[in-house]
């Protein structure tokens, strides 16, 4: 392992999957080690202790899931689950049990080389450290409580500020109806998307100012909200 590699562990059973990844990865600076089962791949997570795991949800042995919660139970880090297209309930399970992101096989590598990068940039505090968070346009004072678009202030109303917050906070990462719901209103109102789509819609129009400026907030159907991380 070369000394400015980032260490990657990638937990899957499938040979090309593996091959795909190690052959991507590595022409972008990572050193990977493979596990082909749970058991393998908790071990390696154990004894290695890689900067970034990748698991597949569908393993022979154990569930994703429940390697997840074990790696939880004694690390923090970043996890991104890999996972199929139809698997919505899987994709919400596993990133409220602790995983960072997910990527839906088949996987486009430049979005998973940006999933990893915005991980690995949470798990060294970048994000959360920042006074001003920042997406592009968008600038977020968190205790001055203001956000603003190319430099001009945006109303919000105390809800919606707090939904930006969250969202801001994890930018680049999809954050779960659950989890907003549960920061935003508390855990009594966690079933109650509908509140958050009505608010999420209002958010959306005040931070596009301008044709020009992106859609900031991306919808992960079925899951919930991805800010994006904009440089």
């Amino acid at each position: 392992m070369k000394e400015n590699q980032r260490r990657v562990l990638v937990i899957d059973d499938e040979a090309s999957i593996r091959k795909l990844l190690r052959v991507s990865l590595e022409a972008n600076s990572y050193h990977i080690d493979e596990a082909k089962s749970a058991t393998e791949g908790l071990q390696m997570a154990a004894s290695l202790r890689p900067e970034i795991i990748l698991l597949d949800l569908g393993l022979p042995d154990k569930s994703g899931l429940e390697v997840l919660k074990e790696i939880r139970a004694w690390s923090q880090v970043p996890v991104i689950v890999l996972t199929v297209l139809d698997s919505e309930n899987d994709k919400v399970t596993a990133l409220d049990g602790g995983a960072d992101d997910y990527v839906t096989k088949p996987f486009s590598v430049p979005e998973l080389l940006v999933r990893m990068r915005v991980a690995l940039r949470h798990a060294n505090g970048i994000v959360q450290d920042k006074k001003d968070l920042k997406s592009g346009p968008l600038v977020v004072d968190l205790p001055g409580h203001t956000a603003l678009v190319d430099g001009e202030l945006i109303k919000l109303t105390a809800t919606e500020f707090n939904i930006l917050k969250v969202l801001i906070k994890h930018k680049g990462k999809v954050v779960t109806h659950r989890m907003i719901l549960n920061e935003v209103w508390g855990p009594n109102s966690v079933e109650h998307t509908h509140y958050l789509r009505v608010y999420v819609g209002a958010l959306r129009k005040k931070l596009k100012t301008r044709d020009d400026i992106p859609e900031l907030i991306q919808t992960e159907a079925g899951v919930g909200y991805r800010l994006l991380d904009l440089e």
